[in-house]
Parts: C-alpha cells; structure tokens; sequence
C-alpha cells in the first residue's frame, strides 16, 4: 500500500511543476521581447506574445515552419547566429538585422542566439531573443545627420559671413558703396538662414519633449483644406501645376491645434511643388474612415528612392544628394512629431519617376463641445 503522505507530497510537486509552467510561460509571454524555441532542424516549436506582435503571424501560424521561411532575414543564408553557436561551440551570439514583417516591412532587431543543450550534451534545438532596436537606429540616425548638416550647412553659410566680413575689415575703404551694400544683404541672408534653422530645430525639440503646448479646439477640416487649396492655387500657377482638391463627404468637426495642422499640410504642399514636373498635378485628398479622418497629398513628381523611405522623417534627413534639395530636413520630422501629438499616424508612398502620396490619419473624437462648431462642405471637387 502506498504511503498516503508520500501521495499527497507527490501530489503537492506535481502541482507546483505546474504552477511553475504557468508561471513560466506567463513570464516569457510578458517579456517586451521576440522569443522563439527552435527544434534540432530549425522548425519553430514555440513563439511568445511579443513575437507575434513583432513578426504579424500568429503562434499557430509559426508553429512548424522553418525558421528562415518565416523570418526571412538578411543572416539566414550568410550566417545564422544559432548555426554559429552550434559549430563554434558559443554560448551565445548577438546580432543585429532586419526582420521581414507580414506586412513585408523591415524591422531592425538585435538577435540573441542560444542552443538547447540536454543532460547528455545532445543538440534538442535552440532559442532566439528578438529586441526590436527601431528607436536605437531612428536616435543613431539623428545624431549622423544632425552631425552631418552642422559640417555642412551651417559651416557654409558661417565661413561666408566670416569671410566677407573679413573683405569689409581690409578692403572697406577701397569698395564702392553698391559693392558693400552687396556685400551686407548676402551676410544678412546667410545669417537668416542660420536664424531659420536654429528656430526650426528649437521648435522641434520642444514638440519631441512635449514642452511645446497644444491648443486644441473644434476643427472643421473642410474649411481648413479649402483656405489652404485657395492660398496655394497662385504657387501653384507660377510652377505650371495643376492643384486639385477632393473631398468626397463632409469631413467631420475633430480637436486639433489648427495652427500646427496647417503647418503639416502646407509642408506636404511645399515638398509636392518643389519635386512636381511642370504640367504635372497635385491632388488633395480627404475623406472619413469609421474611426479616422484620411488626408492625402499626391503629387507626379520625380518620387523618392525606396532606400530612402525608411528615413524620411528622420530629423536631417535629405536624401543621399542634399545638393539637390533645399532647407534642412526638419520639416517632415516636424511633421510626424505634430500628426503623432494629434493622436495620429503618418505614411508615405512613393515611386522614383511617378510621385509621392503622403498620407496622415487623425483620429475622430465624440468628446467635442456641442453646439456651432464650424462650417462643413459636402460633396465637391475643385480644380
């Protein structure tokens, strides 16, 4: 006969090995991090709730499935971490890559890689940690063209007002008054631009530190975008482009700071004029989705580089040849920093020879004050 306390000890560790397993699995699933159990082949035997979130697949869909198939990153057919820990005998190797999401974006990660070694010494398989990284390389990013546009744009336009100014010390008394007075207006446009830059990146700063405040009220963007479409019609003329506006509902009443909302579509509408081809159309298009109201700036322009995409709301960035674009790089930053505080999303599209769509959701509020909240169209097109 068995011993009836060894039975109920025996009962207590079984339930203990399965408190601890719940524990365990709710730990891993809690992690802020990708966490993937692979077999001795490479088939994918567990994935935890962050993987999911990171990859977009589902753990049922994971499970089973080679992991090169699914992860389809840049180290799968050069040099796998976890075939690296197995033939070098490590017991991790860290990374860093780009994950390929179901929604074929790239994400970058750093990867930690380790095998499953049993009691005996066998290979049972491996476990990769996924740490998404996108804020480390968006900050890395920064700092390399915040450091690139110090060394070259505000060092151009300070060595020529250094330089000048040193032409008017010596050589004042030998120039002619129309010759110093050029002299003076090319320094006093160099010094406002240093002005505007410094003014611009100081706003930024503020919007990314949330000490800028935001004064929200009821917003009518019908009315918004027909002043903005007016304002830009003559621009548009004088470049011999076509600007058109379509909105196909009335847009509903939203909180917004109309000051700064403004500042983001004229800032579309600038870019989209500077890069259209002559004859070519801009369009502005509105309209309401269940939970958000859609606004797109589309233009035929010469389109952006798809290595660039990534980055174009980077703080600084102008593309690989700056040379061929004007002002600093700030705008588009601006831009998703201003949408982001509105509680929205920003997007771009875009096709080298075709155009750009830039694209900005704002979420609709019910929590606006009642009565005359301002004018809404309806149905209309102008061109």
């Amino acid at each position: 006969m068995e011993n009836p306390r060894r039975e109920a000890h025996g009962g207590r560790e079984r339930g203990c090995e399965l408190f601890d397993l719940k524990l365990y699995k709710f730990a891993i699933n809690s992690l802020p991090l990708g966490v993937v159990v692979l077999g001795p082949k490479f088939k994918i035997m567990e994935a935890n709730t962050w993987m999911e979130k990171l990859i977009g697949y589902s753990r049922q869909e994971l499970l089973g499935r080679l992991c090169r198939d699914v992860l389809q990153n840049e180290l799968c057919d050069i040099r796998c971490p976890l075939k690296k820990v197995l033939e070098d005998g490590r017991s991790f190797v860290q990374v860093e890559t780009a994950l390929r999401t179901r929604q074929d974006a790239f994400v970058p990660v750093r990867v930690t890689a380790s095998a499953l070694v049993g009691e005996e010494g066998q290979v049972l398989g491996g476990v990769e940690i996924f740490q998404d990284i996108s804020d480390i390389k968006a900050l890395e990013r920064e700092k390399s063209n915040l450091i690139s546009m110090f060394a070259h744009d505000m060092r151009s336009s300070l060595t020529g007002i250094h330089g000048l100014g040193l032409r008017l010390m010596k050589k004042s008394g030998e120039m002619g008054e129309e010759k110093r007075r050029q002299f003076l207006e090319i320094i006093n446009r160099e010094a406002g631009k240093l002005e505007s830059l410094v003014d611009d990146f100081l706003e930024f700063s503020r919007l990314r530190s949330g000490r800028l405040e935001f004064n929200f009220s009821a917003t009518s963007l019908d009315r918004e975008l027909m002043e903005i479409y007016e304002a830009y019609q003559c621009k548009a003329t004088q470049r011999r482009v076509r600007l058109r506006l379509q909105i196909e509902d009335a847009l509903p009443i939203i909180p917004a700071d109309v000051r700064r909302l403004r500042r983001v579509f004229t800032n579309f509408l600038d870019n989209a004029l500077k890069f259209s081809r002559e004859k070519g159309t801009i369009t502005i298009r509105a309209r309401e989705t269940e939970q958000e109201v859609m606004v797109q700036v589309m233009d035929e322009g010469i389109g952006i580089d798809p290595d660039e995409l990534p980055y174009i709301f980077d703080l600084f960035h102008r593309g690989r040849d700056p040379s061929r674009s004007e002002g600093y790089g700030i705008g588009l930053a601006t831009v998703k920093t201003i949408v982001e505080a509105h509680g929205g999303r920003v997007h771009v599209a875009s096709e080298p020879g075709k155009g750009s769509v830039f694209t900005i959701f704002l979420p609709k509020s019910n929590r606006l004050p009642s009565g005359d909240l301002g004018a809404s169209g309806g149905e209309r097109e102008s061109s």
